[in-house]
């Protein structure tokens, strides 16, 4: 292994091994328990482009709408009538957006493919939406971090990805075999990253974690 090699998510140096496939290795860090692969094996952008591209994300497809409602119900339900919000890694195809429209919300959209208009990434929002994307992030200490300051006081980071268990079921698990997907999240590592960020933390069902920034403390 790589001496420099350093956590993506908290930068901790404490790296061991943690899996391995035929295609590449997988490591795990001590300070955070994030697992993550090695940057050499990272796609090219323009490979990493086309593999999005061939993702089916229809609108119209109901079980599409069902599956990104396990985020947008648990959400909607904290939220502010009317209040505005970032789909970030939206994707081709603008999906949750489009659905939280539907529910009165005003939603901007970010894609550094397919709506890369950084302009929304000066915004302040009263919540951001992160579906299947922290998963694909080569920096995600840095964008999630990004992403945070974008918050307003009290504002909500929803938040889509399977979640590891634990290295038995590592082994065999499907969500690693898409070569896009670089960095795995567990309970333990969103733990340590609300605990980092003095954020409240909710994870519902498999795969759907809320995280919300507390407002700061008036002076005494």
């Amino acid at each position: 292994m790589n001496g420099e090699t350093h956590c993506p998510l908290c930068a901790g140096r404490a790296i061991s091994s943690y899996s391995r496939d035929r295609r590449r290795p997988y490591l795990n860090c001590a300070t955070c328990s994030l697992v993550f692969v090695p940057p050499e094996y990272y796609l090219s952008r323009d490979a990493e482009r086309a593999e999005y591209a061939l993702h089916q994300n229809d609108i119209a497809d109901p079980g599409y709408r069902q599956f990104l409602s396990r985020l947008a119900q648990p959400l909607v339900a904290r939220l502010a009538p009317g209040a505005r919000g970032l789909d970030f890694g939206c994707g081709p195809g603008p999906a949750l957006a489009h659905m939280l429209r539907e529910s009165g919300f005003d939603v901007a959209i970010f894609d550094s493919f397919f709506a890369p208009a950084e302009d929304v990434l000066a915004g302040s929002y009263a919540f951001i939406c992160a579906t299947e994307v922290v998963e694909h992030l080569h920096h995600p200490g840095r964008e999630l971090d990004r992403l945070w300051s974008l918050l307003q006081p009290g504002g909500w980071l929803g938040i889509m990805t399977k979640l590891v268990r634990d290295r038995a079921a590592f082994a065999s698990w499907h969500y690693k075999n898409d070569p896009t997907h670089v960095c795995f999240f567990s309970a333990d590592t969103w733990q340590w990253w609300a605990q980092q960020h003095g954020a409240s933390l909710e994870i519902i069902g498999a795969d759907v974690i809320l995280l919300q920034r507390y407002p700061p403390l008036l002076p005494q």
